[in-house]
């Protein structure tokens, strides 16, 4: 049997989570294939929520198909698609099905996405998403009425280490904590000597980092990231040794710079753990994992 992602948070292995994507329609065969491929290799595996703003299978459903598979899901929850209605009932059907692990996000904007004439709802926020699930642990709803039968999550949060300025994410953090996060996965690392400065503050509280790991695809991915992604810094150095390998080689540079991060993580105690984002190249989790010597 599984053990619980709660259980793993406090036996104090070194955690390690990845991502499954759910697909844009109703044929689950490569979703299920990938959650086969990851779900003995990792602690956990993320079901993502409507990613990028693109329409897909809900995260709801594709937890608990996790579960049937013998997997540990942890459920992402956005406030961008739903109200406080909806969140709530998500929740309650999601400790029905047997999911005990949420992951609270606010969600990316909506002008990212394949529905831009959508309405954001943003009723809640992902601090505010993390309120909501104590209340109903409490056994009342959001608006005071009491509940027949109340859930009990392990609920995480996201952190940015890599933001400039820094301050306003350290403010969310402590906000978060207060709130009742129980860990953080973070925003994708690659300096992970900013990332250490980060963790001498966050240390302070009792929580654990999981460390932000995305797979890098080429040169070119890590440019536009720099560019165009808030938070994410791809050090000059990544960025000249992504471009310097032969042509069809940059995946497998890629998986090797993952590696190397992930182990350096863990042999200098730098976080509690790593997750995993390889977005589009779920076969090359345990590729990453072998490279980190996991």
């Amino acid at each position: 049997m599984a053990v619980s992602f709660k259980d793993a948070l406090q036996s104090g292995d070194f955690i390690v989570t990845a991502e499954v994507g759910p697909p844009k329609g109703t044929d689950i065969a490569e979703m299920k294939a990938h959650i086969s491929l990851l779900k003995d290799k990792v602690h956990g595996l993320n079901m993502t929520d409507n990613q990028s703003s693109v329409m897909r299978l809900s995260s709801l459903v594709g937890c608990h198909i996790i579960k049937e598979m013998g997997g540990v899901p942890i459920l992402q929850m956005t406030g961008r698609d739903r109200n406080r209605m909806a969140l709530q009932s998500d929740l309650l059907s999601a400790s029905v099905l047997g999911i005990d692990t949420v992951l609270c996000l606010t969600g990316d904007h909506i002008s990212l996405g394949d529905h831009k004439e959508a309405k954001p709802v943003h009723d809640l926020e992902s601090l505010q998403i993390l309120k909501a699930i104590r209340t109903l642990e409490s056994g009342k709803d959001m608006g005071g009425n009491p509940l027949k039968g109340a859930p009990k999550f392990c609920a995480g949060a996201v952190v940015t280490p890599e933001a400039d300025p820094i301050e306003p994410q350290l403010l969310k953090f402590e906000k978060k904590v207060r709130a009742g996060a129980e860990f953080f996965q973070t925003q994708a690392v690659y300096d992970l000597d900013t990332f250490k400065r980060f963790m001498d503050y966050a240390g302070k509280f009792d929580v654990k980092i999981l460390a932000g790991i995305v797979l890098l695809t080429s040169a070119r991915m890590a440019t536009y990231m720099n560019q165009h992604v808030a938070g994410i810094y791809v050090p000059d150095k990544l960025v000249t040794e992504m471009a310097g390998v032969p042509k069809g080689g940059a995946l497998q540079k890629g998986i090797e710079i993952a590696g190397r991060m992930i182990r350096k993580i863990k042999e200098e105690g730098i976080a509690h753990g790593v997750h995993i984002m390889a977005i589009g190249k779920e076969t090359a989790v345990p590729d990453i994992l072998q490279a980190a010597n996991l």
